[in-house]
């Protein structure tokens, strides 16, 4: 029969290995990774255009099977008129359908927006609220879509895992996982805590541009040297410098 010393220990242990994530990588060498990322773009941003946090709330909502750039071209004009939840009611789903029409699944999406403008207003006073828990409530937003409103409106680390983050992760053993949640779990526990900020919009940009899903672009990879990714085409890093301003015709978040 186990002491109460023996069942502590047992349980330090096992903490430990439940604390302990899965990655290819060292602790310097992750540090290495961030580092150079953000020598490239040391404030690094979204490409989802914006005025305030409700229209952050919209348009990432509306991201979903869409490009950054298609979106944009149709909330341009949308938010010219509507950036606030009020607005957004008093055109009536129909208006905003005809404004996101070339958006994919602009008729849920349409419907989604009025939704969440009514319960904007109906529960939070017309804000935006800050906590992932208020935030998931909100029709059309799920935990991807409030961890980047946390981060872009609200300055609050988070990891929303995209398309690309959850390549990233996996294709080059950086914290692998089944699904974007456990993705999500294991970066926020390798990544250093002073790159956590950024590094959200450092994984999308290195995927949008760099490690594409089709065909990584391993000859302009800054971290060449350092990724063990058995896709790798290239073991040589690129010259690490600051990058231009971000754009992209091809976003997905």
């Amino acid at each position: 029969m186990k002491n109460g010393k023996q069942i502590s220990q047992i349980s330090s242990r096992t903490k430990g290995r439940a604390k302990r994530v899965k990655t290819a990588y060292t602790q310097d060498e992750l540090r290495e990774i961030f580092r150079r990322f953000s020598v490239q773009r040391p404030e690094p941003k979204g490409e989802l255009e914006h005025v305030n946090p409700f229209t952050l709330v919209v348009a990432v909502a509306l991201s979903a099977q869409a490009t950054d750039v298609g979106v944009n071209k149709a909330t341009r004009a949308l938010f010219k008129v509507a950036d606030t939840p009020q607005k957004m009611l008093d055109l009536g789903e129909e208006t905003v359908r005809d404004y996101i029409k070339t958006i994919g699944l602009y008729r849920n999406k349409a419907k989604n927006v009025i939704a969440l403008s009514q319960k904007l207003i109906d529960d939070f006073g017309g804000e935006v609220p800050k906590t992932r828990e208020e935030l998931i409530t909100l029709p059309g937003v799920g935990r991807k879509t409030a961890n980047v409103v946390m981060s872009m409106a609200f300055g609050i680390p988070t990891m929303a895992v995209d398309t690309h983050v959850f390549r990233i992760a996996n294709r080059l053993g950086l914290a692998p996982g089944k699904t974007p949640d456990e993705v999500e779990e294991n970066l926020l526990k390798v990544i250093p805590e002073d790159y956590l900020f950024h590094a959200h919009h450092w994984l999308i940009l290195h995927g949008r541009y760099t490690c594409k899903a089709r065909k990584p672009e391993c000859q302009v990879c800054v971290i060449a040297d350092i990724c063990k990714s058995a896709e790798k085409t290239n073991a040589v890093p690129a010259e690490l410098k600051e990058l231009p301003p971000q754009f992209s015709d091809e976003a997905i978040i």
